[in-house]
């Protein structure tokens, strides 16, 4: 990478950030290169497509910023390269002009290259910006109404015999809050001082074993009872977790949303299901 930016007039630095430069993250193969070039002719190198070949043999490539209807129309364009070897490159082309603003947006970033001495001085990389946030009151009550009011969601889709529907509702919105809350509880139990990840991948690193164990119980199988399973496993551990959570910061929880909920899940679940619909 930096290489081929030396020996090209246009680019006029190279920023390395993400997970590479991150401190509080171990290295491993699968880590990607989150590489920019600041350029002088970004138009240029976008109206000729095949100049990402000098990086190598690529298994598949995709250019989010060319793709949908009408394609992005940000200044900056982004290539995301899997190669044969099985490195990872994301390399995205920033105008030099933004070169100020691009610095300042991520502390997870250092300098690679800077042919000019354009850029400035960067603080040591840091990943503050991603760490669990104390929440006040009102983000901790829209989080629990949040997860009671879709529980009824899959209640509902799940007496239908929908399937997808209700793993849907809790896997795209109910298993969120519960990564939220947790999150909240890793965060007071260190202090607010570590990120578990994006999606919650870290959370094993910080909870107890009991508490990743339950964690496991909210997947489901494919099949109806066991998305019920799931579902009455998630809302178990969200009550226990976001009841220590309020206790620790003082917030109120909403126990009486969470007990005429529950007890509507209760009820659904012990409903007859309906018969299948059948298509004609």
């Amino acid at each position: 990478m930096l290489c081929v930016a030396g020996r090209d007039d246009r680019v006029r630095a190279v920023c390395l950030n993400g997970s590479r430069v991150n401190p509080s993250i171990p290295p491993d193969i699968f880590q990607d290169f989150d590489v920019a070039y600041l350029v002088t002719d970004l138009a240029a190198f976008v109206a000729d497509p095949d100049w990402i070949d000098v990086f190598g043999e690529r298994l598949i490539l995709q250019t989010p910023d060319a793709m949908g209807t009408p394609p992005s129309r940000r200044a900056r364009f982004a290539y995301l390269m899997l190669f044969a070897d099985g490195n990872r490159i994301d390399l995205t082309l920033v105008p030099l002009a933004e070169r100020e603003a691009y610095v300042g947006e991520d502390r997870l970033t250092v300098v690679l290259l800077d042919k000019d001495g354009c850029l400035p001085a960067l603080a040591p990389p840091s990943d503050e910006a991603y760490r669990v946030r104390r929440p006040s009151a009102a983000q901790f009550a829209d989080c629990c109404n949040e997860f009671w009011w879709v529980s009824t969601y899959i209640a509902k889709g799940l007496w239908r015999g929908e399937l997808p529907y209700a793993q849907a509702h809790l896997e795209r919105y109910v298993r969120p809050m519960l990564d939220v809350m947790l999150g909240w509880r890793v965060g007071l139990d260190t202090g607010f001082s570590v990120s578990v990840g994006k999606h919650g991948k870290y959370l094993e690193r910080y909870l107890p074993g009991p508490a990743w164990e339950a964690y496991r119980e909210t997947y489901a199988h494919g099949t109806v009872e066991d998305v019920w399973r799931a579902l009455l496993a998630t809302t178990s551990l969200f009550r226990t977790t976001a009841r220590s959570v309020a206790k620790r910061l003082g917030h109120p929880y909403p126990d009486g949303d969470d007990a005429r909920v529950s007890a509507f899940l209760v009820h659904v679940h012990a409903l007859p299901p309906t018969a299948p619909r059948v298509v004609p």
